[in-house]
């Protein structure tokens, strides 16, 4: 039977992953919405539109520091489980997970 710690730590490093890539993927689309409202108040167009796509920005830079805070969270759980599980320094998933921790760390430490 599989070790349960493996299993454990190929969950959380694909927690980690995905949450990591929902963090880009929002402040991107914030990035890009940014240049979308600034586009169509430099060609003045109208109001209304302009407002809609104010608030679709103002949805899109909310869930950044949300996404940031799940981020924060899944990188501690996999941090802790590897500083604990030492014994699994030979496998694959460990070596693994090491990697994503460190894919991870560059988007915790950024200010977006």
């Amino acid at each position: 039977m599989a070790d349960p710690r493996v299993k454990s730590l190929k969950i959380k490093s694909g927690i980690l992953k995905r949450i990591t890539k929902e963090k880009v993927l929002y402040v991107q689309e914030a990035e890009k919405q940014g240049e979308k409202v600034k586009q169509m108040k430099e060609k003045e167009e109208d109001e209304y539109h302009i407002r809609k796509q104010e608030e679709v920005l103002a949805e899109s830079r909310m869930m950044v520091p949300e996404c940031q805070k799940r981020l924060v969270k899944a990188y501690e759980d996999l941090k802790n489980l590897i500083d604990f599980e030492t014994d699994l320094k030979g496998s694959e998933e460990y070596k693994v997970a090491l990697g994503i921790l460190g894919d991870a760390e560059v988007h915790i430490d950024s200010a977006n």
